[in-house]
This record gives structure tokens, C-alpha cells and sequence, in this order.
């Protein structure tokens, strides 16, 4: 029996804690109030995060959101800080705990016209699925050029701007203002090879690109403030770095662990005299050469995420013009990073810290009157979004409009995933599937029906549980629910 079964408690309305033990050097906590579930579920994820919980210079809380579940190194859905001035050199910064799929996130757009009004959406779904790329490969990507490419790995967003490509219009509303300080010389050319040709596609797996009816306003207030109402029509594109991104955690990853070696069943850093429980969270200090390097790429994959969801932005919107025949008033609700870490200071028992805030598969949700926010998010708090599955809806969430809440202004990211891929594989109908979605008048255009399959609303959790647990733990709060009409999946 797992060691960490030992340590567990409620920790109050929504959160169960894992007390400090072992080689634990902080706490974690699970969003979540069923105990029982905990203890009778998949012990992997909570055991990951006792492991990162051991990281040096972890502070405060290890998180694992409501939709989390095992993935590499830290559970997807999983929040690490680490102090700055932990140690010698700081505390410890782990491409593992970011993730592959570096600012892999979402992008939410508003549209001035209701979703009823959509025409032949059917039509729609084909016409979105010829314009938006899909698939493990980058086929149908813009081709750049070398130039092109170092300016949308230094400037993000507006680079793709810039190169009239991608649409942009305020960079306020996009996280980081869509540009995270970067550097391109720690980019590999294996990593920018990959990268040349994949701009404007989406990806495969949970990746897609979706048109959206404003279901349910919950928060009638901030909704009026963010220019939403129910009946309105909204869509959400999910995707991130592509291989560019992959190529430059798995470069980073590969180089860190290498220096770790076999000892005390865990891992030891001679040259730091660290010792870690496993490899996948292979790390490094933050004032090292190796923590500077990951981080300037990360940096960089990033904005290349940012820039790739500007441009497929622009695309939804031509494809939506030219299947209405008229120009189409739209606005940037927000767009948020799920898998990124990030220099920021938080208040740890009641002492400032800058620390590495690492959120895997984790949205962040930044109070109101936060100096990151843009002026139409003061008052509110910043816009969270959470994707459900296909069949079921999503959610629009925002942080709290005053207080930073307790997981570093973090909330959940999506669902979360209840089978594993070759689990959905083996008990969904694709057949039924399709059924099902058609008769729930949802126009899907999708790949591979082994990808659909993996896909499937029965993979996932129920979004309504996920959003209605991390409420309970005061991470983000309810603003409006959201219901899907076309669905393109990579």
C-alpha cells in the first residue's frame, strides 16, 4: 500500500490534503471531497504528487486540479512551485512538470450574432474541417520562413499579426499579452525544423476547434462586462505548440536526465547534490545554465503556441465569413496556457516569494485587480476556460475578483480524463458515437475513427462535476455554460 494513504485528511470545503512525509520537503492537496474515492482510485497521480512534493525548494502546496489525472512526471492537471531563493542557486525548474506540449491551451471567441442563426451548420462543420488543418502532421500549415520563424518564437501573437496571418485584436486579452520572454538560440534546429511548416494546425488527440451557444449565464454581471449573452454564438480552439514545442521538452528533458544516476531508490545530481524520486521530474536550479536554457525555449514554444491559435483563429473566422456570405463582428473573450511555468510572486504563510509556478493541464485565474489583468477584467476577475468533451458542453469560469486563490491563482483546464485512450478505444461504438452526436444536433468533422473513438464523451469526466468541485475549493467561480454545435477534431 502506497505511503501517502497514510497521510490523507479533508482540508476543508473541496480539498483533501497529503501531509508532509518521506522525503517530502511541502504538503499537497487534491480539489476534490470524496475521500473514499481517492483512496479507492488509480493510487499513481496522488503518488506523483509526493514525488514533486519532493522536489527541492517546492513551497506551499503541490496541486492536483478536479480534472487531474497520471501523466508524465507531475499529474496532468497538476500545479508546482518552487522558491527562487531555495538553496545555492534557487529551487528546482522541471520540463516534466510543464508537460510536451508546451502552452498547450485555448483561445475563446465572441461573435455578434446569435448561434441559432448559423447557417446549414452542417455544411459549416466541412467547410471549418477544409480550413483548419488537423492530424499529427503539419500538412496544411503556413509555410514560413527562417525570418518568420524567429520573430513569432521572440514576439508570439503579434508576430502572426504582424505577418497577416493571425487573427489579433487585443493582445490584453490574451495571457502574458501573448509573449513570454524568450530564447531562440536554445531552440534546437531539429525542434525549428518542426516547427517551419505546422503554424495554423491543430494537432490530434484533444485538440479542436469548436463553435459554441452561450447555453447558460450564470453570472449575468461579469458576462455583460466580457460582451457575452445567452443564445450568443462563441467558439473555443484548443491547441498549442505542435511538434516544435514537443521537440524542445523532450531536447530539455533528454539533457536533464542524463545528469541524474541511480541511488537511494531515486535519482541523485552529483553536481547538485540533489536527490529526486524520479526521473521523469529530472530538474534543475533556477539560476542555472540548464534551467535558463529550458526556460528561454520554453519561452519560445510558447509564443509559437500563442501565434499558432492567432492563426487558426484567423481561419475560423474567414471560414465563418465566407459560409455567411457578410463580414463578422468578433472579440477575443481570452486565451489562456494550460502547460507553462512561470516567474511569479505569491504570498507563502505570509511571506513574498518569486517562485516557478509550473501548471500542467492547470489554467491560471488571476484575481481581479492583479497587475497582469487588462481593465475590463479588474473588476471580474480573469476569464478561466474549461472545455467539457464533444457531447456535453463546456464551461466559462473566472478567478476570484479580490483574493489570489490558494493553488497560485490556478483552476482546473477541462474534464480530465476518465479512461485511457486504449480503454475508450476498446468499449466506444464510433458508430453509436456519430448517432448520438448527430441526434444532440452537433456537426462533427474528424479524423481518424480510432481518434474519435479516444475522444469520446465517456472517456472524459463530467465537466459539470469538475467545475462544480472547483468551485467548492474557491479556486474560480461560474460565469456561463457552454454547449457545442460544430466540432472539429485533430
Amino acid at each position: 500500500m502506497a505511503e501517502w494513504r497514510n497521510h490523507v485528511a479533508p482540508l476543508g470545503p473541496g480539498v483533501i490534503g497529503i501531509a508532509k512525509h518521506g522525503r517530502m520537503v511541502t504538503d499537497a492537496a487534491i480539489v476534490g471531497s470524496d475521500l473514499q474515492a481517492l483512496l479507492d482510485g488509480d493510487e499513481r497521480a496522488p503518488e506523483q504528487l509526493v514525488n514533486a512534493a519532493s522536489l527541492p525548494g517546492a513551497v506551499g502546496r503541490v496541486w492536483a486540479m478536479a480534472d487531474h489525472h497520471f501523466g508524465y512526471g507531475l499529474p496532468i492537471g497538476g500545479v508546482l512551485a518552487t522558491d527562487h531563493d531555495a538553496g545555492e542557486q534557487g529551487g528546482a525548474v522541471s520540463p516534466g512538470a510543464v508537460g510536451f506540449d508546451i502552452n498547450c491551451g485555448v483561445r475563446m471567441l465572441a461573435f455578434d450574432m446569435m448561434a441559432d442563426d448559423l447557417p446549414d451548420p452542417a455544411k459549416f462543420a466541412r467547410r471549418l474541417g477544409g480550413r483548419v488543418p488537423s492530424g499529427t502532421s503539419g500538412r496544411g500549415g503556413v509555410d514560413l520562413s527562417a525570418q518568420d520563424l524567429t520573430n513569432v518564437l521572440e514576439e508570439g501573437a503579434s508576430a502572426a499579426a504582424d505577418l497577416g496571418l493571425g487573427a489579433v485584436d487585443d493582445l490584453r486579452r490574451l495571457e502574458s499579452n501573448g509573449r513570454l520572454d524568450a530564447d531562440v538560440d536554445a531552440v534546437s534546429s531539429r525542434a525549428r525544423e518542426r516547427g517551419m511548416s505546422s503554424m495554423g494546425t491543430l494537432g490530434s488527440g484533444n485538440h479542436f476547434a469548436e463553435l459554441q451557444a452561450v447555453e447558460e449565464v450564470v453570472d449575468g454581471e461579469t458576462a455583460e462586462a466580457w460582451g457575452l449573452y445567452e443564445g450568443q454564438l462563441v467558439a473555443m480552439i484548443h491547441s498549442g505548440s505542435r511538434g516544435l514545442g514537443h521537440q524542445v521538452c523532450t531536447d530539455h528533458v533528454r539533457h536533464l536526465e542524463r545528469q541524474f544516476v541511480s541511488d537511494d531508490g531515486g535519482w541523485r545530481h552529483e553536481g547538485y547534490d540533489w536527490w529526486i524520486p524520479d526521473r521523469q521530474l529530472a530538474a534543475a536550479p533556477r539560476h542555472s545554465p540548464e534551467a535558463e536554457a529550458y526556460l528561454g525555449a520554453m519561452g519560445a514554444a510558447a509564443n509559437y503556441a500563442f501565434a499558432n491559435r492567432a492563426v487558426l483563429a484567423q481561419r475560423l473566422i474567414t471560414a465563418l465569413e465566407a459560409h455567411t456570405r457578410s463580414e463578422v463582428e468578433w472579440s477575443t473573450v481570452y486565451d489562456v496556457a494550460h502547460n507553462i511555468a512561470k516567474d511569479e510572486e505569491h504570498v507563502i504563510d505570509g511571506k513574498r516569494c518569486m517562485c516557478s509556478v509550473h501548471r500542467k493541464g492547470a489554467t491560471r485565474a488571476f484575481p481581479g485587480q492583479h497587475e497582469e489583468l487588462c481593465p475590463e477584467h479588474k473588476s471580474t476577475g480573469q476569464p478561466v476556460l474549461v472545455p467539457g468533451d464533444m457531447g456535453t458542453g463546456s464551461w466559462l469560469l473566472a478567478g476570484p475578483k479580490l483574493d489570489m486563490n490558494p493553488a497560485f491563482g490556478s483552476s482546473c483546464h477541462g474534464a480530465g480524463r476518465r479512461l485511457s485512450r486504449a480503454a475508450a478505444r476498446a468499449q466506444v461504438d464510433v458508430k453509436d458515437l456519430k448517432e448520438r452526436l448527430q441526434a444532440s444536433g452537433i456537426h462533427l468533422k474528424h479524423g481518424t475513427e480510432r481518434g474519435l473513438a479516444e475522444e469520446a464523451p465517456e472517456a472524459y469526466k463530467v465537466v459539470d462535476d469538475v467545475v462544480d468541485a472547483t468551485e467548492r475549493a474557491e479556486l474560480a467561480r461560474r460565469v456561463a455554460r457552454l454547449s457545442p454545435r460544430v466540432v472539429v477534431k485533430g
